[in-house]
């Protein structure tokens, strides 16, 4: 099934411009590339977090999940990284986010 995928899009004018270009290269460790975004828009919880802080090995695809309320400082995004991700991972070579944030 995976080899008539590949033909039907690579056979198909819609598929074209959408497809990557750029692919990623994959890590040569885990937790030495991470991807990190943001789930907004949650119900506040009795501690007031109403965001998820998603931060996601590359190579391994293993995720932490950290609660963070909207309007958080700078201070508090580097004291739950060291805290959580650096403390258990050790400081990753590049951190790529799909925002601007």
């Amino acid at each position: 099934m995976k080899k008539d995928v590949a033909e039907f899009v690579a056979k198909c004018m819609t598929c074209q411009p959408v497809k990557a270009e750029h692919l990623l290269s994959v890590p040569e460790w885990k937790w030495k590339k991470i991807t990190m975004d943001f789930v907004v828009g949650l119900p506040r919880t009795l501690r007031k977090h109403n965001v998820i802080w998603v931060i996601v090995d590359r190579l391994m695809q293993s995720a932490h999940l950290l609660l963070i309320r909207l309007g958080d400082s700078l201070d508090k995004f580097a004291e739950l990284c060291f805290s959580k991700i650096v403390r258990l991972h050790g400081v990753p070579v590049s951190i790529m986010s799909s925002r601007d944030l």
